[in-house]
């Protein structure tokens, strides 16, 4: 069972690549703060996207002058589209390059803190959510590189922040030896919900081969399509193994039963 899910997996990222080639299917990015059509798969889980950032507070700075925010969305964006090939619908927080701010929040200061209590209330607000919070990372030493993935709130996003760092090194980055980690208390959002949330520094602005990939359609798409396809094989094998569990034994058929004596 576990050799078949592990097959199952790639398959789904195999699928999700041809599915790029094929513009005719691309659907338009869903509205920000969104929920899932009547056409959408239902799983247990709904996905909530968070695209780092955003309006006048553009995160870090790439080297070629790209605001982090940007890409944040840019790979969000690309998340919804290909998880909407495969009818799940997540909850967006934001579509456009815009903070999400209370109108009277005046400063950069409390625009800041209101749109990040903003996002806060928007993820408690959704039944049964997993947050998946996109950004880049960025160091004065430009030799440093490498996704790197961090969690929050109990053992389910521990084990959803493993699957996702394995999925990217093995995928995109095979040298990278970056680890899981918790996120630290001075991350706001993450600190400030009670819903299992994953946090991925997707790649480091600072580091010059690594910022050209980040900036680019095709990476972005990569680290979109890899996204996808371990949140849809980590839902199909819980969505499996609470079937399995859901089977009363005394419903069980008699597996000698299931074929013909030979006369």
């Amino acid at each position: 069972m576990i050799r078949f899910r592990r097959i199952w997996g790639w398959a789904v990222l195999a699928a999700l690549c041809v599915l790029l080639a094929l513009p005719a299917v691309w659907r338009g990015p869903s509205s920000a703060v969104s929920t899932s059509g009547p056409t959408a798969r239902r799983t247990g889980h709904t996905l909530v996207l968070d695209a780092g950032h955003g309006g006048e507070d553009g995160g870090a700075v790439s080297l070629t002058g790209v605001p982090e925010s940007r890409i944040n969305l840019a790979i969000v964006q690309k998340l919804d589209q290909l998880l909407g090939l495969y009818g799940v619908a997540p909850v967006v927080l934001r579509n456009e390059d815009i903070s999400l701010h209370d109108s009277s929040a005046e400063t950069l200061r409390e625009k800041k803190r209101s749109d990040l209590q903003n996002r806060a209330a928007a993820v408690e607000a959704v039944e049964d959510a997993v947050l998946l919070s996109i950004h880049q990372n960025s160091y004065p030493d430009g030799r440093y590189h490498g996704a790197q993935v961090f969690y929050a709130n109990g053992e389910e996003a521990l084990l959803l922040a493993q699957r996702i760092q394995a999925a990217l090194c093995s995928a995109l980055d095979p040298d990278n030896t970056r680890a899981v980690k918790p996120v630290s208390e001075d991350v706001y959002l993450m600190n400030h919900i009670s819903r299992p949330a994953i946090l991925v520094e997707c790649g480091f602005l600072s580091n010059q081969e690594e910022e050209a990939k980040l900036c680019s359609d095709a990476y972005q798409t990569q680290l979109a399509a890899v996204l996808a396809g371990t949140w849809l094989t980590a839902e199909g094998e819980r969505e499996e193994m609470q079937q399995e569990e859901a089977v009363p034994q005394n419903e069980v058929e008699n597996p000698v039963l299931l074929y013909r004596v030979r006369q």
